[in-house]
């Protein structure tokens, strides 16, 4: 895997290196574009020796090739012959014209489409496996932008704008030798323009970039908040934030309407200067052509084809424009894109012995935080037998959650050693560490599937005796059967559509058909009620053995009838034993025992006392 990642800077790291792997298909669609661009060509020049027999009414200024034609095919009037076939050979020209224009477009599409691709495909995948500090910083709409809307830019940039270079620089090579072979004075005066109009187009360019970056900035921005809004719109409703958050947004549509008006009218200053120099350009043949006509100097047919070949070398000149546009957007959409591709990805070691996991961990001298300034875990040592069960407590802050997430090698840690069957996690695969560890969380993610998809995440092929026994441990299997389509029901965006407690219960039996040494429970009993608790603690306590279980959780049903119980509390271990050890014992254990009781008791006394009243 690192090797792939690593690749990909020196794959996508300028417009140049993007089209690596498709070079020849665009040098095709160049060649194509040549042809069509000489074939075209051919057409005015056609015409300037027709008009010229019509206005002097003689074969003598023909093409010789086509008046031996004419002459042969019609003796009694051979400029009819000669106007027939000179309409003939322009309509032959401007169809295999059209013939190369189709190979162009199609060679093209093909190359840019691949690529495209390509970096949506190697975007994905390096999402997949940046560290999770990446994450905590960036915002999800933002991504969703790079990944869809700059990898848009860049296809349409390569699909039309690359070519279009090309043949802009194609036709001023080929057709410069042609104007000047025409009338040397005239060609003067075509070219004298065609300077400022490239000059101004790089200057836009320029300009143009800084715009559009921070017009892309501010689409990002205006994606983000709509792609947050959507996600969190029960809590929106809830706390009737609807006016709020649409003046949020329309603050942010703003930004984004602004900078684009920017861009616009940055666009319509070029397209109106550059068709006041473009036009002034023609004038100028014009002007020029009809005074050499006047003294006897030039013919009309020779300044129709003067006057067309100029305009189909000034309009393509002056797209540069456009192009450059395109151009200073694709840019800025891969640089976005680098900042993906480029970003450090977790590292890969190689596998450790493979097989299953015994269940071992020891933890030794364990310091971390997510600031190495600030830890959140100190001094931390601890060991867990295989097949134990440990529950562990501490107030919000004291760093269970971020102990898990250290086990699970999301976040490296400073000091210390973290040990799974003697293999330090620091030096194993990522993969195989985290194929051994079923996570729950408190709020389990769920995918838009339905519920037989949600449970196959962890094992896709288990047979249907094990799916229906850990839906049946994590209570939730009477729940699914409840349902229309039964395992076939979908459960909506992010499990939306269930109860909280079913979403905890069915990410449970995801863990628990996944089967791993180590089952990691985070709180994720929270959203039960309490028989339904009980039900899937005895199912897990008949489990015992099984697999090494880590609970964290804050109700003591939940955590009393662990093997041992270790107790944080601002990243330390104060206590460690079992229930009944720690209940005896004064200290913050003691204090949590003392709490509930007198809690459920309050409960009970108010539920007696409602029940007399009645």
């Amino acid at each position: 895997m690192t090797g792939t990642l690593g690749t990909q800077r020196t794959q996508h790291g300028s417009l140049w290196s993007i089209t690596q792997g498709q070079r020849l298909r665009y040098a095709a669609a160049t060649l194509a574009m040549a042809g069509s661009s000489l074939l075209m060509f051919g057409a005015p020049l056609i015409a300037k020796y027709a008009i010229d027999v019509v206005v002097e009414d003689d074969l003598a200024p023909a093409a010789a090739p086509l008046r031996m034609l004419a002459e042969r095919l019609a003796d009694g009037a051979p400029i009819v012959a000669y106007l027939w076939l000179s309409a003939a050979v322009a309509v032959l020209l401007t169809a295999g014209a059209g013939v190369c224009l189709y190979f162009r477009g199609r060679l093209a599409a093909l190359a840019s489409e691949a690529i495209a691709r390509q970096i949506r495909e190697r975007m994905f995948e390096r999402l997949h496996y940046l560290e999770a500090g990446f994450y905590d910083a960036a915002d999800t709409g933002d991504l969703v932008q790079r990944a869809s809307s700059d990898v848009e830019t860049v296809r349409v940039f390569l699909v039309s704008d690359v070519i279009e270079i090309g043949r802009a620089i194609m036709l001023v090579v080929c057709v410069t030798p042609i104007l000047f072979w025409m009338d040397t004075r005239l060609a003067w005066a075509a070219l004298c323009l065609l300077p400022l109009l490239a000059i101004g187009a790089y200057v836009f360019f320029s300009r143009v970039k800084q715009v559009f970056q921070i017009t892309d900035e501010a689409e990002a921005a205006m994606t983000a908040t709509l792609q947050e809004n959507l996600t969190g719109i029960r809590v929106v409703r809830a706390f009737a934030r609807q006016a709020y958050e649409i003046d949020k947004f329309a603050a942010r549509n703003r930004e984004f309407r602004d900078q684009n008006q920017r861009l616009i009218r940055l666009m319509a200053f070029y397209w109106s200067s550059s068709d006041l120099v473009a036009m002034t350009q023609i004038g100028l043949v014009l002007f020029a052509g009809g005074y050499f006509i006047m003294d006897g100097s030039l013919t009309v047919g020779t300044l129709f084809a003067f006057m067309t070949c100029v305009s189909m070398v000034l309009w393509p000149v002056r797209q540069l424009g456009r192009v450059l546009t395109d151009t200073g957007k694709a840019v800025v959409s891969i640089g976005r894109i680098n900042e993906i591709l480029e970003t450090r990805a977790e590292s890969t070691e190689p596998v450790p012995p493979e097989g299953r996991a015994r269940g071992s961990i020891a933890i030794r001298g364990l310091t971390f935080g997510y600031d190495p300034e600030r830890p959140v875990l100190q001094d931390l040592s601890i060991d867990v037998a295989p097949g134990e069960t440990l529950a562990i407590v501490g107030p919000p802050g004291s760093g269970k959650s971020s102990l898990i997430r250290v086990l699970l090698r999301l976040y490296p840690y400073q000091a210390g050693s973290v040990q799974l069957d003697g293999h330090e996690i620091a030096t194993v695969n990522r993969q195989w560490l985290r194929s051994q560890i079923g996570v729950v969380l408190q709020d389990p993610f769920l995918y838009s599937r339905s519920i037989g998809a949600n449970l196959a995440v962890g094992r896709p092929y288990a047979p249907e005796p094990e799916l229906v026994e850990a839906c049946r441990d994590a209570a939730i299997y009477e729940s699914i059967q409840s349902f229309p389509n039964g395992f076939e029901a979908m459960v909506g965006e992010r499990g939306m559509t269930l109860s909280g407690g079913q979403r905890q219960r069915l990410a449970l039996a995801r863990a628990l058909l996944k089967d791993p040494p180590v089952l990691v429970l985070d709180d994720s009993l929270s959203a039960v009620d309490t028989g339904t608790e009980r039900h899937i603690l005895d199912a897990l306590r008949r489990r015992k053995g099984r697999q090494t279980t880590l609970i964290i959780a804050h109700r003591l049903s939940s955590v009393m009838h662990a093997d041992r119980i270790l107790v944080l509390h601002e990243g330390r271990m104060v206590q460690l034993g079992d229930h009944a050890t720690l209940a005896r014992t004064p200290g913050p254990y003691r204090r949590l025992c003392e709490i509930q009781g007198a809690l459920d008791a309050s409960i009970t006394a108010d539920v007696a006392a409602a029940a007399g009243d009645h």
